[in-house]
């Protein structure tokens, strides 16, 4: 039995630092990387990033879409990216969003979470749109396997605002329920494994701004995209996230890839990073 995720990402953080770095192989930087935007071109962008980053970061997070535009070939490829990156030591979370019910929501955990499943992750992303419950089946099978979630609480696009923000029939926001459903599965999880922190993730935007989201009993880590290109520094992680940004898991994605293709380049520009929110966040 593996560790459970909480303890694994912990450990990662300590020994790696705090930062998550997305393999996006948007069209636009296959085109940047001078690379055909065909499978032959998202292989050698995608393994570069493994290339680059995976002996050094303690997560990395490839987007799922971008892989599927190219069918089976580009499925291959992302499997690869999972297979390579987790070999080189870094925690591998799939970008893939999942949310659906039933038995469809079960066939998603098979597939991210399930032992020996070709796209098995250490992690996955999750809407809970569909109601916190309809994740059930992933959040089963992560506590299972020993990997981890990372549930959509509240996103930095302004579509989200009108769902996410809405005031819920217990007088919280929609995103405050999703926080609150995923510290109370971590508060079960720690109880019986021990672990210092529970499985369950969510993801708050780094660019969202100040929010009334009470995240002080999540027990769980905060995936906080838009780290750099984005717009979000150190001074956006403290308004966002305050006392508990020692549990906050920055991303970035263009910032560091538009470095490449050098891979040394790619590399150093993760690591400036990374030591960047190191320096200003002593607590950690």
């Amino acid at each position: 039995m593996r560790a459970p995720f909480g303890s694994r990402l912990a450990v990662a953080v300590s020994n790696r630092g705090p930062l998550c770095v997305g393999i996006d192989p948007h069209p636009a930087l296959l085109d940047a990387w001078d690379l055909p935007r065909d499978a032959s071109g998202l292989e050698r962008f995608a393994l570069t990033c493994v290339e680059a980053l995976a002996g050094e970061l303690a997560v990395l997070k490839p987007q799922c879409a971008f892989f599927e535009a190219y069918g089976s070939r580009g499925i291959a490829v992302l499997e690869r990216v999972i297979a390579e990156s987790r070999e080189a030591g870094a925690l591998v979370l799939a970008d893939a969003k999942r949310g659906d019910i039933g038995s469809t929501m079960a066939a998603y955990a098979d597939a991210f979470l399930a032992d020996g499943a070709p796209l098995a992750a250490d992690a996955v992303t999750l809407s809970p749109y569909l109601g916190f419950g309809a994740l059930e089946p992933a959040l089963a099978k992560a506590e299972e396997t020993g990997r981890g979630v990372f549930v959509l609480a509240l996103t930095s696009n302004p579509e989200g605002a009108e769902v996410q923000r809405a005031v819920a029939g217990s007088g919280s926001s929609v995103a405050q329920g999703v926080v609150d459903a995923a510290g109370r599965r971590n508060a079960a999880l720690c109880a019986s494994t021990g672990s210092p922190l529970g499985s369950v993730g969510v993801v708050i935007g780094a660019t969202v701004g100040s929010t009334k989201l009470q995240i002080s009993e999540l027990r769980g880590t905060i995936l906080a995209p838009g780290y750099g290109a984005q717009g979000a520094g150190l001074s956006e992680l403290r308004t966002v996230f305050g006392a508990q940004l020692r549990h906050v898991l920055p991303s970035s994605s263009r910032d560091v890839l538009r470095a490449g293709p050098d891979p040394r380049a790619v590399r150093d520009a993760a690591l400036r990073a990374r030591d960047e929110i190191v320096a200003g966040t002593p607590h950690r």
